[in-house]
């Protein structure tokens, strides 16, 4: 039977982990006291029980004591973390330059801003430094937290690094207490021995594999070690979209197979129990090390250790509770990976394997035969329990997932085991773990192959609902079939005579039952067939067609001619609106479009009719909560027009000033400047914005005497609505002090202003900046996926 005794209390604490680290979450300090308290009340609980009744309380009490305490332990695990990264967060929020000291803790990673496309993030590194001082306006203090870096070089992991910048506020939720952006990292000390020979075999391992094919170079690396640097694009997301990303994504299947490969050696040396834990354990944790401890490396590896701890005790541990000790452990270390999609795939699919697998398999037993219900149970238990993360991260659903997970199998043990065999010989016999990684690479052709062939298949993804809605909707429907298939005991499978039939031959079958295949029967099959053929040719693959802008894009630049209309995501249905075009239905048709039902603040820069003009479409199609409005009522009809526009919808209006700041959904916003100088255009309101991981700055129609007043308030962005649609009117300063990834210009086609001119595109191209024009491309939406960021719509 299934000892799930610990799971409340894994299941407790993830949901205490999850809501202690999200945004704006300062009541940690009452949450101690009362949690607590709870655990104060159960074990009186407890103890009054057996006082009384002279035996231990109800097993119901004794989890809920077990769940409190737990909940308890990382309720203070997080309000201790959460004031040592305080300072930290308040310097981010006035972006205030320092100098940072501490420990690099993970791999850098080359980060590339928009894949395929265009890529002027092109030479940057992305790490995360595990601050220990921390400098800033001059004075000198001790710190505990982690900061996200981007630099231009990359330091070794494991190396005490210094290194200054610009600190950015974090993403609501983030495991960082802050982001910084510099030029590079001075190494003060190197890191550990130990962590100095794996590097020599990770980089090793490149060497031998860059001689081979595009797919060698990227999946013999990703295979072994999780190094994924390589991975051509194309080939990136036809994984993604047919389920094998987590081929490359090192977890339990590793652990596996470098687990069974020790024990098969320590067995044949005959090596005695206590030798055997221990040499497994060594290189349990060497493995850690040399692929780096991300969440669902530390997942596989504290089950791991449960597993090794039983083996040595002699008492083998069992895998729910193994998993659910993992979680709650690992979870009050480090609350923040409550919120790791990759720690929550890795938990999912193991419970999933864990709990679905077997049962799975006895009833498709009957039917298949015991190995190929084992290898059909497998990706069928871990799509289930993985689809309704997944959703969060693409609003989408793969139909072949469970086929190519199935067509892939023969070719994970070869790949994963020969590349570790040519990691392991790379540094000191570079020729023989070149012919070892040549042969894993015929291993991955096959994977490649898979996720090719998979991935072309009509209606391989169809999209599906975004959002914690969608990830709902998918489990309640996954719970409803795994109830229909498990609530019965097994059935005996294919009927005695089919069997018969089958093994004879097809000519006796058919004969066999003739007498049932009447002609109606036949017409009816046929039928059938022809409109489940007519199903899968014509309407899945228009089920599949995504539309031009993806469900989960995060920035638009609407095309509505000549003026602005910018939506920045909140939530699945919500936006912050910046601008609404000319009059017309442009801006609400695209809204329309995006789906965005609700305006969390509608932002008017200024109230030249470029900008405010469609403002009727957009309060007609849609829920506005709040407006922020120029200070200068220039020019003054179109002024009182607006005002009368939002009075009769009943939106609030505000007054923007500069310094004013807030929160919409997952947005955070900030007016940099407002009311600068004189006439409309430098009255423009520049509103910076933070929302799914960009920096935007919307410039308005800002001129000479705005910019350069706005120079010295912006620091480096993501991206820049480029101001007033492209003119000559740009500021140098401004521009190589935005050093934007993306510049947005929203100008209309054969305009009379000669929007865009050469000199602003020319600006923003030559400082490596992605210029994206609305005149050209239409409508563009800016998307961000795992790590990276592109462009949709044009």
């Amino acid at each position: 039977m299934t000892d799930l005794r610990i799971a409340p209390a894994a299941l407790a604490v993830w949901v205490a982990a999850w809501l202690l680290t999200g945004p704006g979450a300062g009541w940690t300090g009452p949450a101690v006291w009362a949690a607590a308290a709870l655990v104060a009340a159960t074990c009186l609980h407890l103890l009054l029980a057996a006082v009384l009744t002279r035996r231990v309380g109800r097993p119901a009490v004794a989890h809920a004591a077990l769940a409190t305490a737990c909940a308890l332990a990382v309720t203070v695990s997080a309000h201790v973390q959460l004031a040592g990264r305080a300072p930290l967060g308040d310097l981010a929020e006035q972006r205030v330059t320092v100098t940072l000291t501490g420990l690099v803790v993970s791999q850098p990673e080359p980060f590339s801003f928009a894949p395929g496309s265009f890529a002027p993030g092109a030479g940057q590194y992305r790490w995360v430094l595990a601050a220990r001082t921390i400098e800033a306006r001059g004075v000198g203090s001790a710190a505990r937290a982690h900061v996200q870096v981007l630099s231009s070089t990359a330091p070794r992991y494991g190396a005490t690094v210094t290194l200054s910048g610009a600190l950015r506020p974090a993403d609501p939720g983030a495991a960082e207490a802050a982001r910084l952006t510099a030029d590079g990292a001075s190494e003060i000390r190197a890191p550990p021995a130990g962590l100095r020979v794996l590097d020599t075999h990770r980089t090793a391992l490149l060497d031998v594999t860059d001689p081979l094919s595009a797919q060698g170079r990227g999946l013999v690396p990703g295979a072994a070690i999780g190094d994924t640097t390589r991975l051509p694009d194309d080939l990136a997301e036809e994984m993604r979209s047919t389920g094998l990303a987590h081929i490359t994504a090192v977890s339990g299947g590793h652990f596996a197979v470098v687990v069974a490969v020790l024990t098969l050696l320590c067995s044949l040396a005959r090596l005695p129990r206590p030798a055997r834990v221990a040499l497994v354990a060594l290189a349990a944790l060497a493995f850690v090390a040399l692929v780096r401890p991300e969440p669902a490396v530390l997942r596989a590896a504290v089950m791991a250790a449960f597993a090794l701890t039983g083996v040595a005790i002699g008492r083998p541990s069992q895998s729910v509770p193994a998993l659910a000790a993992s979680v709650v452990g690992l979870l009050v270390v480090d609350p923040w990976l409550a919120r790791s999609f990759g720690f929550a795939l890795s938990a999912a699919a193991t419970g999933g394997l864990v709990l679905l697998a077997a049962p799975l398999a006895a009833r498709l037993a009957p039917w298949t035969g015991d190995a190929a219900a084992f290898a059909l149970a497998v990706p069928l238990a871990a799509q289930a329990a993985c689809g309704p993360v997944l959703v969060l991260l693409d609003p989408s659903v793969s139909t072949v997932s469970v086929l190519a997970n199935l067509l892939a199998a023969p070719a994970l043990v070869p790949a994963t085991l020969l590349g570790l065999v040519a990691t392991v010989l790379a540094p000191e016999l570079p020729m023989l773990a070149g012919l070892v990684a040549w042969a894993a690479s015929g291993a991955t052709w096959w994977i490649a192959a898979v996720a090719h062939w998979c991935a072309a298949l009509p209606g391989a993804v169809v999209p599906w609902l975004g959002g914690p809605p969608g990830a709902l909707l998918l489990a309640a429907l996954t719970g409803v079939v795994l109830w229909v298939v498990l609530r019965h005991a097994p059935r005996p499978g294919w009927p005695e005579s089919w069997r018969t039939a089958a093994r004879s031959s097809l000519r006796e079958a058919l004969t066999t039952r003739r007498r049932r295949l009447t002609r109606a029967r036949v017409v009816a099959l046929l039928a059938a067939g022809s409109v489940a053929v007519l199903v899968v040719v014509v309407a899945v693959p228009r089920l599949a067609v995504r539309p031009g802008i993806p469900r989960d894009w995060l920035v638009v630049a609407c095309d509505v001619g000549q003026g602005d209309a910018l939506a920045l995501r909140t939530g699945p249905t919500s936006a912050v609106v910046v601008d609404v075009g000319p009059d017309g239905p442009a801006a609400g048709r695209c809204l329309d479009e995006l789906g965005v039902a609700r305006v969390d603040l509608l932002v008017l820069s200024h109230f030249h009719a470029d900008h405010v003009g469609g403002l009727e479409p957009v309060l007609a199609g849609r829920e506005v909560a709040a407006a922020l409005v120029s200070p200068v009522p220039e020019p003054a009809a179109n002024a009182a027009a607006t005002g009368a526009a939002l009075a009769a919808a009943g939106v609030p209006v505000g007054v923007a000033r500069t310094g004013d700041r807030g929160t919409a959904g997952y947005l955070t916003w900030q007016v940099l400047l407002a009311g600068a100088g004189e006439g409309a255009n430098d009255s423009s309101i520049v509103l910076a914005a933070r929302t799914g991981g960009l920096d935007v700055l919307a410039l308005g129609d800002l001129e000479d005497a705005g910019q350069a007043e706005l120079v010295p308030l912006a620091g480096q962005t993501d991206v820049v609505k480029v101001a007033h649609h492209g003119s000559a009117v740009q500021s140098r300063a401004l521009a190589e002090r935005l050093r934007p990834a993306v510049a947005l210009v929203s100008s209309g086609r054969d305009n009379d202003y000669g929007h865009p001119t050469d000199e602003a595109l020319d600006l923003y191209a030559g400082l490596g900046a992605a210029v994206v024009r609305t005149d050209q491309c239409g409508t563009v939406a800016l998307v961000v996926r795992g790590q990276e960021v592109s462009l949709a719509g044009c």
